[in-house]
């Protein structure tokens, strides 16, 4: 017998109907999510909805409904339409659980001493191979930091790579931005000073949720990046201080960027919570920080526990410190992954780091395309 065939009849309700599935279990449908549902309201060429539900004049209801081989057919009252189910479609939609995501991926936690096991893939491969595409975006959902080698020493070079993923993402700077000494810098990364650990444009109401930094070239004296897995230590954090953990990932704090033609503002968490309470990432930066216009007694509280945890961040447990070399691109979770530099010596070498971002979001679909067969196709 084939494993999707049901034994029994079908029930109709006033509302719905029950109907017995593989495993002996009978479950309930409602009439407007099966009529909303049938297969047949899915256009094969653009798989989106092509049946609209408002247009029907009154409530759905089924005239008949039967179980036939591995389906329930239903002929609907009042109009000409039979729906035709598999039952193995329906046994994903009897208890309202969110369908899953191939991209819903557990994070893995990383510490001090994860410089020699970041995840690394070759460019030139990478632009071959869709294949090892959804290993590279796999990594980066996972970890949330990978280092793509062989990069071409050219703008062209970033570009290519940003597409694998989805498309560069715009901030208020512009699409790219290039880390080097700047005459008149407007943004601590345009000079030779340490740069603190932090997610970038926290100001943004939506910061960019990738960021890519390619190393054009890296001859100074000083300047070792810096890099501290954020779930790993909020995980931590919220092992030894509850409580804080609690303020710092329910108050949301106000973050700035203002210089002569922008001022952007916005409220964020320093830590971010996932659907399932998990902890997903960060959104901190000292030298955009605004002032904080909580109430003075919830900063009696909320301080020390912001301190705490940003001290934490720095702990050599967690800090990972490394020299980025010329030709390598690193990719990481913006909204994870901190990443900072020490200070160096302008004049001691070159320095020139190009970045830009992509979206968090746009990486998770193309995963989804390219390790999960589609629906609603011919």
């Amino acid at each position: 017998m084939n494993m999707h065939v049901a034994t029994g009849s079908v029930t109709l309700a006033e509302k719905g109907l029950h109907v017995p599935l593989a495993d002996g279990k009978q479950a309930y449908f409602n009439y407007y999510w099966l009529r909303d549902n049938c297969p047949s309201s899915f256009d094969s060429k653009t798989r989106e909805r092509s049946f609209d539900i408002f247009h029907l004049s009154e409530a759905p209801r089924a005239d008949r409904a039967e179980i036939e081989g591995d389906a329930l057919v239903i002929r609907w009252a009042g109009e000409n339409h039979v729906s035709r189910f598999p039952l193995s479609l329906l046994a994903l939609y009897t208890e309202g659980k969110h369908r899953p995501d191939p991209a819903d991926l557990p994070r893995k936690a990383w510490f001090s001493d994860h410089y020699p096991d970041i995840p690394r893939f070759s460019q030139p491969e990478l632009m071959q191979d869709p294949k090892m595409v959804a290993k590279w975006l796999e990594a980066m959902i996972v970890e949330g930091l990978t280092i793509v080698t062989g990069m071409p020493d050219s703008d062209q070079g970033l570009t290519d790579t940003v597409k694998l993923m989805g498309h560069v993402r715009p901030t208020f700077f512009g699409e790219y931005f290039d880390v080097k000494t700047h005459i008149n810098p407007t943004n601590t990364a345009y000079t030779a000073k340490a740069l603190e650990l932090h997610t970038d444009t926290p100001a943004e109401e939506h910061a960019p949720g990738i960021q890519f930094l390619h190393c054009r070239a890296n001859t100074v004296e000083g300047g070792m990046s810096i890099y501290s897995d954020g779930v790993a230590v909020a995980n931590a954090f919220r092992e030894i201080d509850p409580d804080g953990f609690k303020l710092l990932s329910e108050i949301d704090i106000p973050f700035y960027c203002e210089h002569d033609t922008y001022d952007m503002r916005s409220r964020q968490r320093v830590i971010e919570l996932d659907k399932h309470g998990e902890v997903s990432g960060l959104t901190i930066s000292q030298h955009m920080a605004d002032l904080f216009d909580l109430p003075q007694t919830v900063l009696d509280d909320y301080y020390p526990a912001f301190c705490r945890f940003g001290k934490m961040l720095q702990d050599d447990r967690f800090m990972m410190r490394f020299l980025m070399k010329a030709g390598e691109c690193m990719v990481f979770d913006n909204h994870r992954i901190v990443h900072g530099r020490m200070a160096y010596s302008a004049t001691s070498g070159d320095r020139y780091l190009r970045g830009c971002y992509a979206d968090r979001e746009e990486m998770r679909s193309t995963y989804r395309a390219l390790t999960t067969e589609g629906r609603f196709k011919a």
